[in-house]
């Protein structure tokens, strides 16, 4: 089961921030109140009566950080570790990226409401999503915005009937290759993807209605995503991934820096 940490940092703050309101409003004044009846008394009986309870004490302390992290975390950037090899060879796996938050529209915490117009997604864009079957976070490239026509034939995306250009780069490895990489692009954006060498004969098309958008991996044939489960909803936007800032590889194993760069 995944943690809901967008709820939780939400809770969290809002819970630290009740307590020192309460605390400034009501206890604080009681405990001055305390001070002022018990008269004449020496500097630690002071010290004790105007202490504040452990409670307030860290909230006080916790809820700046916490209001500050919630404030660039929902509505700036948010990091997120790329979990699976969907997007070879853009991203890695262990890959840390920054994603945009505002780029798509401002967006409450955790409903995802959006309550600020910005920019919408354009196809060839990265991006950060939560799919419809699952609740975790996804990431995909955008090959279909609302209104178009998006074709697969021959591992080629046709999008309202026009070929979107792919060329060779490279066999990997170059002796019996499992993987063939071209350089692809969509709209604006020239990006890498992977194929298998192994000839697809299907050919699957569909009609992107309003509000909904096609998502598929750059490891085209290594890939969950909108041919299998859908399309992604408006509301289910979480931003724009734009930079990997940081590489770790799995065990136990330093970060490294030489991944880092804009994502295209």
């Amino acid at each position: 089961m995944s943690i809901n940490f967008p709820l939780i940092l939400v809770l969290a703050t809002a819970f630290t921030g009740l307590v020192w309101l309460l605390d400034y409003l009501v206890f604080r004044p009681q405990r001055q109140q305390s001070l002022v009846d018990a008269g004449d008394v020496d500097e630690a009986t002071k010290e004790s009566i105007l202490a504040e309870p452990v409670v307030v004490e860290y909230s006080i302390s916790f809820f700046p950080v916490l209001a500050i992290v919630l404030v660039l975390r929902s509505f700036l950037f948010e990091p997120f570790q790329i979990p699976t090899g969907s997007m070879i060879p853009t991203l890695e796996v262990g890959d840390f990226i920054l994603v945009n938050k505002y780029t798509y529209g401002v967006r409450l915490p955790v409903i995802g409401t959006k309550v600020f117009e910005v920019d919408e997604p354009r196809n060839g864009e990265v991006m950060v999503f939560i799919p419809p079957h699952q609740s975790e976070y996804f990431i995909k490239r955008v090959v279909g915005i609302p209104g178009d026509r998006v074709r697969y034939q021959d591992k080629t995306l046709y999008i309202n009937g026009e070929r979107q250009n792919q060329t060779f780069v490279a066999q990997i490895p170059p002796v019996n290759p499992k993987y063939l990489q071209y350089k692809e692009k969509l709209g604006e954006v020239e990006h890498m993807i992977q194929r298998n060498p192994y000839r697809d004969t299907r050919v699957e098309e569909w009609v992107i209605p309003e509000g909904h958008y096609f998502m598929m991996g750059d490891n085209r044939d290594q890939s969950s995503d909108s041919r299998y489960w859908g399309l992604v909803t408006e509301e289910n936007i979480v931003g724009k991934a734009v930079a990997v800032w940081l590489h770790k590889k799995p065990g136990l194993r330093l970060p490294e820096f030489s991944r880092n760069g804009w994502i295209q």
